[in-house]
């Protein structure tokens, strides 16, 4: 087997798993407030399928990247909301941490139709012709198998058998940490070159892209500094898991894997220290 082909294997799986133990933490009726409080919902929506890939779509033009498929790789982020990163950050932002769950998996269900929608409608004004296009069909197909499903079951093992999700959540918590860093490794490793060559000008389009997301989140998010945080780190975390699930098998040895990964990281990095800057400012004397 090559390593692109175990890439290709060891993505869904952690996909698949990580989704599991989001929903064993997570209780239908916690989901079902935040679901109720369709104004936060919705400008949720709005943030995450409306303005990161409208302002994606606007840079990635400006930008003009010589590679189509490192236009491709940002869409695909653009699209994919819902990471399993924005109730941890939420948490050191001192936001509303409950919205930020409810939302994560709202996003991370709703990603999974989406996202194949958004990406047929979007790709071809980056390439200009049918080199950029997917299989929107086998895409929903994939995220239905690997994100949405996997995620029902463990909302209904939370629901049904509390006690053995209780039991579980812990180990597949675990497990979910170890597979992510043995991606992380493994897709690092076989792509570290091409990294290695992302131009200065690439990060500040990267940069740019990101305060623009938190901008979205941060503006839609009110009222209360709560849910303008939570809401704003929700909207700049993007599903880099789902991105490499989509990347590869779209586009599998080609630069849009390069820059879900890089984006994936700089993201994670610049919203990690926003949370951070929120959290001691809540902290200060005076505050």
């Amino acid at each position: 087997m090559t390593v692109a082909g175990f890439i290709k294997i060891l993505v869904p799986i952690t996909l698949i798993e990580m989704m599991v133990a989001i929903g064993l933490g997570v209780s239908l009726a916690e989901l079902a407030a935040v679901a109720r409080n369709w104004r936060l919902t919705t400008k949720a929506a709005l943030a995450n399928y409306l303005c990161v890939p409208a302002v994606t779509v606007g840079l990635l033009l400006f930008f003009q990247p010589a590679d189509a498929t490192v236009a491709a790789g940002f869409l695909i982020l653009a699209v994919c909301p819902g990471a399993p990163f924005g109730p941890a950050c939420t948490r050191l932002a001192r936001g509303n941490v409950a919205a930020a769950v409810g939302l994560m998996v709202l996003l991370a269900g709703s990603s999974a139709i989406a996202a194949p929608v958004l990406l047929h409608l979007l790709l071809p004004l980056m390439s200009g012709s049918a080199t950029l296009q997917v299989d929107a069909g086998q895409i929903v197909v994939t995220l239905l198998a690997t994100q949405l499903a996997p995620l029902c079951l463990g909302l209904g093992v939370r629901h049904w058998l509390p006690r053995l999700a209780n039991g579980l959540q812990r180990p597949a918590n675990l497990l979910s940490a170890i597979l992510n860093l043995a991606t992380l490794v493994v897709v690092l490793i076989v792509y570290f070159p091409l990294l290695a060559a992302i131009r200065l000008r690439g990060y500040g389009g990267m940069l740019a892209l990101l305060v623009a997301s938190w901008a979205s989140g941060w503006l839609l998010g009110g009222p209360g500094a709560d849910n303008r945080r939570a809401l704003a780190l929700t909207t700049s975390l993007r599903n880099v898991g789902v991105g490499l699930v989509i990347a590869t098998s779209n586009f599998g040895g080609t630069a849009a894997v390069i820059a879900v990964l890089a984006y994936g990281i700089f993201e994670i990095v610049g919203s990690v220290i926003l949370a951070l800057a929120w959290g001691r400012t809540d902290l200060a004397p005076g505050a």
